[in-house]
C-alpha cells in the first residue's frame, strides 16, 4: 500500500484516544501520526495499552507547536469538522476525499488530514491552512463521533480507494476441505431416502421440484468434507429418535 495521508491529530486531550486513533490507522496501512501541542502526558502507558499492538505509530509520531508547522511539508491539506464554519471551501466526504487523495498519490503530492480536539473539534485558525473540508454524512439528529471513529472512517475509506484484495468469502484450511461432488451425492440420496421415508417427498409431481431445491440449498452453502459428515449424523440421528419414539422408548 502507498504511504497514505498523514493523519494530524490536533490538541489531543487524552493519551488513550491517541492510542486508538493509531489503532484505526493501521488497521488501514498507515503511519504517519503528528500531534500538534499534545499534553506533555500524552505518551503514556495509556496511549500504549490502548494502540493495542499499534506501537509503532504511536511511538514514531511527530510532535509540532503549531498546525501551521504540522502541515508545512503537505501540498494539499483536509479538515475534519461537522459544524458550518462559513468559510468557502470545497466539502468532501470521506470517499470523495480518499478518491481525491488517490489522484494526489498518482502526482508524488503530499497530503494529511486534520483533526480536532475531542470537546471542541477545529479552530476556525486551524481549519484556515486546509484546502478542503471533509464533513461524515451521518444522521442530522445525532452525529457524535469520537476521534478514533472519525480516523477510522477517513483511514478506511483511503484504504478501500486503492482496491485491496478481498479475502476468501470463507474462512477454511484450503481448497481440499470442500467437500467433493461425490460426497455431496452421497449426502443428497442418504436425505432423500429419509425424506421419501418420513412423507416430506410423498407428492410425487412436485417431487423433482423440491428435489432441486434442497440440492442447491446445500450447494450454496458450499460444504466441507467435515459438515457433510455432520450432515449425515444429524439425519442419522433423527431417524434414530423417529425409530425410539415409534417404538414408545425414551
Amino acid at each position: 500500500m502507498s504511504s497514505g495521508p498523514a493523519i494530524i491529530l490536533v490538541r489531543p486531550q487524552l493519551s488513550e484516544n491517541i492510542g486508538t486513533a493509531a489503532r484505526a490507522m493501521l488497521n488501514n496501512g498507515l503511519t504517519d501520526l503528528r500531534l500538534v501541542a499534545p499534553k506533555p502526558d500524552w505518551l503514556s502507558d495509556r496511549a500504549i495499552a490502548a494502540a493495542s499492538g499499534a506501537d509503532r505509530v504511536v511511538l514514531g509520531a511527530k510532535i509540532f507547536d503549531t498546525t501551521a508547522e504540522a502541515v508545512a511539508d503537505l501540498n494539499r491539506v483536509w479538515a475534519t469538522t461537522a459544524r458550518n464554519r462559513f468559510m468557502v471551501k470545497p466539502v468532501d466526504t470521506p470517499r470523495t476525499a480518499a478518491a481525491a487523495m488517490l489522484d494526489l498519490t498518482a502526482q508524488g503530492v503530499k497530503f494529511g488530514v486534520l483533526f480536532g480536539p475531542e470537546r471542541t473539534g477545529l479552530e476556525n485558525d486551524d481549519i484556515v491552512q486546509a484546502d478542503t473540508v471533509v464533513t461524515v454524512p451521518l444522521n442530522p439528529d445525532y452525529s457524535s463521533l469520537n476521534l478514533a471513529q472519525c480516523v477510522l472512517l477517513i483511514a478506511y475509506e483511503w484504504y478501500q480507494a486503492q482496491g485491496p484484495e478481498l479475502p476468501e468469502r470463507h474462512m477454511t484450511k484450503g481448497a481440499a476441505d470442500i467437500a467433493t461432488k461425490e460426497k455431496l451425492e452421497g449426502f443428497f440420496q442418504h436425505l432423500e431416502r429419509e425424506l421419501d421415508e418420513c412423507g416430506f417427498l410423498r407428492i410425487a409431481d412436485k417431487r423433482p421440484v423440491m428435489v432441486r431445491n434442497i440440492r442447491n440449498l446445500f450447494q450454496r452453502a458450499h460444504l466441507t468434507g467435515q459438515e457433510v459428515q455432520t450432515l449425515h449424523g444429524i439425519v442419522h440421528e433423527l431417524v434414530t429418535y423417529r425409530h425410539r419414539k415409534g417404538q414408545g422408548t425414551t
